[in-house]
């Protein structure tokens, strides 16, 4: 299964992604731990990614595209993945050559996202502060949104309400791909159909028929 991720700074889209990694048995791979780990370079191409990053800017697609692609095509991503963070624009989701499964789009209000920024004091970085978070936002609704409706046209996409609990939002998750949780365990499941049984026929013709 080939899953992305996607919605604005704070939807949680890191806690769902570890979550969903454990029930399905794929790898989670987000390109910001992947970006984070080139900014500590002591390269030129380390002091750009960490400077872009550090000001709430996106990384060129020239750049992004190789390097996820690259990322994917290790073997512990052959039988799927969960993907956070890419693609972030149109041109990235029309040049991406994996076919995707779903994308599960974690709805969250902007003012509610700051909020949750705002209030984490646990593994604070240079590119979330309170100003690049609102940048990245920004860009977050005027470039990435269209790639929602691209993938909404292709009927891939999931919208998940991210203002609930982490487990109300996971459960919906699994729900909404066809899977729940039982004994621990998560299964696959379909709901069962409906079948409506009908008897027509003329009043004392004693003739019956049942339909479906």
């Amino acid at each position: 299964m080939k899953l992305v991720l996607i919605g604005i700074p704070g939807a949680g889209k890191s806690t769902q992604g570890s979550l969903l990694s454990r029930q399905l048995g794929v790898p989670y791979l987000s390109t910001g731990h992947i970006f984070r780990i080139i900014a500590k370079e002591k390269t030129t191409i380390g002091r750009y990614v960490k400077e872009t990053m550090n000001s709430g800017l996106l990384i060129p697609d020239e750049e992004t595209i190789p390097i996820v692609e690259d990322y994917l095509s290790r073997r512990e991503y052959k039988k799927g993945y969960i993907l956070d963070g890419f693609p972030r624009t149109l041109n990235q989701a029309k040049k991406f050559k994996s076919d995707l499964d779903k994308i599960i789009y974690l709805e969250l209000p902007d003012k509610e996202a700051l909020w949750r920024i705002a209030y984490r004091t646990e593994d604070a970085r240079d590119d979330q502060t309170v100003a690049a978070v609102m940048k990245r936002i920004e860009i977050f609704n005027e470039v990435t949104k269209p790639v929602i409706s691209h993938f909404d046209e292709k009927g891939k996409l999931i919208r998940i309400d991210g203002t609930k609990s982490i487990e109300d939002v996971n459960k919906e998750i699994l729900k909404l791909l066809g899977k729940e949780f039982y004994k621990n365990k998560v299964r696959s499941w379909k709901q069962k159909q409906k079948i409506i049984l009908a008897v027509t026929g003329l009043p004392g013709s004693g003739k019956t028929e049942a339909t479906t």
